[in-house]
């Protein structure tokens, strides 16, 4: 399966609006234009975004932009209930039915202006979903042209099984970063390889640069050994470090700083060697290698 369908480096929105930068139209136009520019064509939203109001902003600003739909990858994610003013539910949950799975997806489509996400996720995994239930709503969503890949976000290993008992499961976008790797060792990138999935990494540069702990600093400290190497700065090491796994991860960048997105796409072409590789795990884990 090719894992080039989605740009390497994939830009997360949802900071854009209310829930940091609030960017009005001509800022998001802006930043869209200048992920092109440097190569990233794939943007990734939830309905929650800003409180069920970012996918909207986007989309009106998408509608102004003249950018060509075939050049963009429009990702999207459904199943949160979130406690807001837009969705007053009395309590976070999660919510799997068909009805309501394609109900988000249309409202999504009609947010972002376009006729299709070319990928949609199921947020996070709950307890009272059902394969057959999902299986529906995603089979009668693709036939509709509304969705042109399926997969998840969060969900363990024997979650993904579930699911892909019915309906088949493209990607998993799980956290992973050098500073959170649990998905490295609790099997969920082992079988993304195994099943030939394309895992998706959200917070890829962890707390690196926004807690001061001592997993922090050992990170850093062995940076500071390597980054002449490179000539890369650590947010760049932090990244090669994601994409140098075989599973093949895309990291999800949230910033919307033209310059850290623009270094963020040259990370790419950082090959790390192995030893590297190892000095920055054993520096996050604070001991060697069994």
């Amino acid at each position: 399966m090719s894992q080039l369908k989605f740009s390497k480096i994939i830009s997360g929105a949802m900071t854009w609006g209310r829930w940091g930068k609030s960017l009005d139209s001509d800022g998001m136009i802006a930043l869209m234009n200048k992920c092109l520019e440097i190569g990233i064509d794939s943007f990734d939203h939830a309905d929650i975004y800003g409180g069920y109001t970012t996918e909207a902003d986007f989309g009106n600003a998408f509608s102004k932009s003249r950018i060509d739909r075939e050049n963009i990858k429009l990702i999207s994610k459904c199943g949160i209930q979130y406690v807001c003013e837009q969705r007053p539910v009395k309590v976070k949950h999660y919510n799997y039915n068909k009805d309501y799975i394609i109900k988000s997806v249309e409202t999504s489509l009609k947010n972002l202006n376009t006729d299709y996400l070319d990928l949609f996720l199921l947020h996070r995994p709950s307890p009272l979903m059902h394969p057959q239930e999902v299986m529906e709503a995603v089979a009668k969503l693709g036939q509709e042209g509304k969705i042109i890949d399926f997969g998840v976000s969060n969900f363990t290993t024997s979650q993904v099984e579930l699911i892909a008992s019915e309906v088949p499961v493209l990607v998993n976008q799980v956290e992973f970063s050098l500073s959170q790797f649990n998905a490295m060792h609790d099997g969920t990138l082992d079988q993304m390889i195994r099943l030939d999935m394309i895992p998706m990494a959200w917070s890829p540069l962890g707390n690196l640069f926004r807690e001061e702990n001592e997993q922090v600093i050992r990170i850093h400290q062995a940076m500071e050994e390597i980054m002449e190497k490179y000539d890369a700065t650590a947010d760049q090491l932090a990244l090669a470090w994601i994409m140098k796994h075989p599973a093949g991860i895309h990291p999800v960048v949230g910033t919307t700083n033209m310059e850290r997105l623009t270094r963020a796409q040259q990370a790419i072409s950082i090959d790390m060697e192995l030893e590297d590789w190892f000095t920055l795990l054993v520096a996050s884990q604070g001991h060697k290698v069994p």
